[in-house]
């Protein structure tokens, strides 16, 4: 006999009784095997929830109006129901019979649980929204911006699927020069979430060693059974902690996902996702085209503008050196009318008055200080004071009378030198300044000579020697070469 059959009618196992009693590891033995026999290896049973106990492990009754049953959900499979049970919940578990003889209990392993009515996949993922959002990975303060040229972007889909042939195409057409590095995963199928976070994490944590600057997750379109993998908390778990930031583009875009929801940005299709992740090489070009136009005109512009700039400046320094030297020319001209009529005696006149009158107020000051009954001494350092006083100012007075006398021009057309000027007042200093038809005026000593300047060379006089100096104090030469000065 072959397992836990039971025996033929007639005969006797090992240790039963004489009167045809069975042990109970026997009894048991022929329950779980009737158990096996009978009921297929995966049943789906509905039940309303009671009693739920979560201890790692789920432990509850699955009843109706006529029985119970009782249930385990290994923690493993617990992880990833995608909502917790509640007491009086109507749920469908899919799973299998075992008799657990040492207990003597008839319980279901439960494999795969989901709430029964319609709306109710709905209503377990917004618990599970609910859920993450009091966690924050929904928040969009969370939520990085996506970079603007990546080097590389990982692909998390398979590599069978539609998907991954639009998210090639896109890319290529695009921009070639972004690459792409995919990760193959199940995208359904009760083993997909676990090999979907398992790839986001592995993603994660060689993503500088293998140069990524952003990671797209995703998948073409199916049911909402299909899908319903990417709910997966440990999914949306991985993706939050993901260093690089991550585009998820699940399903069409009615589909919504939690993987989506705490990506951070999501797509309605994998080929706007693609959009999303890889520039336009040539809106790229068109840019650069434009920048280039843009700062060519900037350039011109600011050429013309320095142009111009510097031409005002040109004409604004002509315009005040003309206006200086205008302003220098008049100032010269009233100081030599002033000096023409100035004569050196009334200068020497008028320095003298003032001297002779400092003097006075010295000598009416010495008087006072004399008739002051004052000590001899002081008499006599005031006298001393006011001679030295004397002697100090004459000195002054006769050194600003040279002074004077040598700087006026006067003094120079006195030593027979003349200043020679047009019609207009400017000093003609060669030549050029004096062409032929130019009426001149020769300021002399005593008087002016007006004259024309005539085409035809005429001989110069032979040299003759100079007057003999006339008498008076002697001072020592100094030489005047100014300009429009000429010699006798």
């Amino acid at each position: 006999m072959q397992g836990n059959a039971p025996p033929p009618p007639g005969r006797r196992e090992e240790g039963e009784a004489g009167d045809g009693a069975i042990t109970v590891s026997q009894l048991a033995a022929r329950i779980d095997a009737s158990l096996r026999t009978a009921t297929p290896t995966s049943v789906r049973v509905v039940g309303e929830v009671s009693g739920f106990s979560d201890r790692t492990h789920w432990y509850f009754s699955l009843k109706d109006e006529g029985a119970v049953i009782s249930c385990v959900m290994w923690g493993s499979v617990a992880k990833r129901a995608g909502f917790t049970p509640a007491h009086g919940q109507q749920i469908v578990c899919r799973g299998r019979v075992e008799y657990y003889a040492p207990g003597g209990r008839v319980s279901l392993i439960v494999e795969k649980i989901e709430p029964v009515g319609e709306g109710a996949r709905d209503q377990a993922l917004r618990r599970l929204i609910e859920e993450v959002r009091a966690l924050g990975w929904l928040d969009p303060a969370r939520k990085r911006p996506l970079p603007a040229m990546p080097r590389r972007v990982g692909v998390l889909t398979s590599i069978q699927g539609a998907a991954w042939q639009d998210v090639i195409a896109t890319a290529r057409k695009r921009c070639p020069g972004v690459g792409l590095l995919v990760l193959d995963v199940r995208v359904q199928g009760e083993a997909a979430a676990t090999e979907i976070a398992a790839g986001v994490r592995y993603m994660s944590e060689h993503a500088r060693t293998l140069g990524i600057d952003a990671l797209l997750v995703t998948r073409g379109g199916g049911s909402a059974e299909d899908l319903w993998a990417f709910n997966d908390r440990e999914i949306a778990r991985a993706i939050v902690e993901c260093p690089v930031p991550v585009v998820a583009a699940i399903g069409h875009e009615t589909d919504t996902s939690l993987a989506e929801l705490v990506a951070d940005e999501r797509a309605a299709t994998p080929t706007q996702a693609v959009m999303r992740l890889v520039p336009d090489a040539s809106a790229l070009a068109r840019q650069v085209d434009s920048v280039l136009l843009r700062a060519r005109a900037a350039g011109a512009g600011a050429l013309r503008d320095a142009a111009r700039r510097a031409a005002d400046a040109r004409r604004s320094l002509r315009a005040g050196q003309a206006s200086l030297i205008a302003t220098r020319r008049g100032r010269l001209a009233s100081l030599g009318e002033r000096l023409s009529h100035a004569s050196p005696r009334a200068v020497q006149a008028r320095t003298l008055a003032r001297v002779e009158a400092a003097l006075a107020d010295l000598h009416a000051g010495a008087r006072r200080r004399a008739a002051d009954p004052a000590p001899r001494d002081l008499l006599r350092r005031a006298e001393r004071g006011v001679r030295t006083s004397l002697a100090t100012a004459g000195q002054r007075h006769t050194g600003a009378a040279d002074r004077l006398e040598a700087l006026s021009p006067l003094a120079v057309l006195e030593r027979g030198y003349s200043l020679t000027t047009n019609t207009e007042g400017r000093v003609v200093t060669t030549p050029k300044d004096a062409p032929a038809g130019s009426v001149l005026v020769t300021r002399l000593r005593d008087g002016s000579l007006t004259s024309v300047v005539s085409p035809d060379v005429l001989p110069l006089p032979s040299p003759q020697a100079p007057p003999p100096p006339r008498p008076g104090r002697s001072r020592r030469a100094r030489p005047d070469t100014g300009p429009g000065l000429f010699g006798p």
